[in-house]
């Protein structure tokens, strides 16, 4: 069953931020977020369960199914980076939304997040709408037609029923979205016609016109879910100058190649030596860059705890690139070097730890290794980003 989007008045108890005020003729006023809580960090109470979208302050889930929040709470099911779903790191800060896209048969409801823009969008003028999403590992499959609607009502339904309705935004591919493990961009243009206050963030078309692509098993261990589940951050609506355009050209470029980060789970117990808790950490990186995770940090942690509590132990620190960061290293110098990149990156922080740069041993790799945890029924994609990696040897 689905429903035709149906705006009525707005009658859900929520506060939502004061509005503010967009000059026409204030070019300052074009980097101003419409969207207040686009991360998602601004909370009321402690977030205890699965569909606890309201607890961010201004979002709402506008059908019967309830949205997800997922935060640094401690519980299971809704923690942050490990939840029900998969493993992700916030886009930006550290809590994210989570959705329902699509499900084959129908026979998981989708959900959807919705929120009130801090001022309505003026007639004739262009905006840049962006947010994030990350297939979540628990999902069977991938799908595209993920967009937003801009709107000047909102849409309430107790109902747990789709919402079919054009989208204001989608990604210029319309792209299925099956990368787990990082985030992906949609982003576009919108010109309003005039007082759209609302946004609203799901699948809005029916499952006959949407591409619905079976997933591959993935090495968590968690209980599958027979949908497209996906993560959603940084979510923003910008006014741009009329000299001006959406930076989403920015984001088609840094999507270009795979934005990938590939995480192996290890188990660290009080029976393993130094040696074996500092060469069981592995630091993974996506296509050309080098800035740490916050997960890559929390491992260099422990291998600093061992090096200080080990004065006397050296490790090699080793870079790896993969065979076409390399290729188009050699044509782009920004891609060029990611193995040494990632070394500085690394021993940067351990330095700034405590731990001594005398017992760091700089060795790049380019892509000389690959991976050994790299399958064959890996698809190519994964198989690359897990050799962009820096690894460590005890000397």
């Amino acid at each position: 069953m689905h429903m035709k989007l149906n705006f009525k008045t707005y009658g859900i108890g929520l506060a939502f931020f004061g509005l503010g005020f967009i000059s026409n003729q204030s070019i300052a006023q074009q980097s101003e977020n419409l969207v207040e809580n686009g991360s998602f960090e601004q909370t009321d109470g402690k977030v205890k369960k699965l569909g606890s979208i309201e607890s961010a302050l201004g979002w709402v889930s506008p059908t019967g199914v309830r949205a997800d929040l997922f935060t640094p709470s401690g519980v299971p099911e809704i923690n942050v980076p490990i939840n029900a779903f998969g493993k992700e790191e916030a886009k930006e800060g550290t809590n994210y939304a989570g959705i329902y896209a699509y499900s084959f048969g129908d026979k998981a409801p989708r959900s959807y997040i919705m929120t009130k823009l801090s001022t309505p969008l003026k007639k004739g003028l262009k905006y840049c709408v962006k947010f994030n999403v990350s297939l979540a590992e628990a999902s069977k499959y991938a799908s595209n037609q993920l967009g937003a609607v801009l709107s000047s009502k909102p849409v309430t339904t107790d109902s747990k029923t789709a919402i079919i309705e054009k989208a204001s935004v989608l990604h210029p591919d319309n792209k299925v979205f099956n990368a787990m493990y990082n985030w992906e961009t949609v982003c576009a243009e919108f010109v309003a016609t005039g007082g759209e206050k609302f946004i609203t963030i799901g699948n809005f078309s029916s499952n006959e016109e949407t591409i619905g692509e079976k997933n591959k098993k993935t090495e968590m261990k968690i209980t599958p879910v027979i949908a497209a589940y996906y993560y959603i951050d940084d979510v923003s609506v910008m006014l741009v100058a009329e000299d001006q355009a959406c930076d989403c050209a920015k984001a088609a470029v840094e999507s270009e190649y795979s934005s990938m980060i590939y995480q192996k789970q290890i188990s660290i117990n009080d029976k393993m030596t130094p040696k074996q808790k500092v060469e069981i950490e592995q630091i993974y990186f996506a296509f050309g860059k080098y800035k740490l995770t916050p997960i890559g940090e929390e491992a260099l942690n422990l291998i600093a705890e061992q090096l200080k509590a080990n004065p006397d132990m050296k490790i090699e620190v080793r870079g790896n690139a993969n065979e076409l960061e390399d290729k188009v290293g050699a044509e782009k110098p920004l891609y060029a070097d990611m193995s040494n990149k990632r070394i500085n990156s690394v021993i940067k922080y351990l330095v700034s730890k405590g731990v001594a740069e005398s017992a760091l041993i700089a060795k790049p790799m380019g892509s000389t290794a690959p991976n050994p945890d790299a399958s064959e029924s890996d698809e190519e994609e994964l198989k690359l980003a897990k050799s962009r990696r820096v690894t460590f040897v005890v000397l």
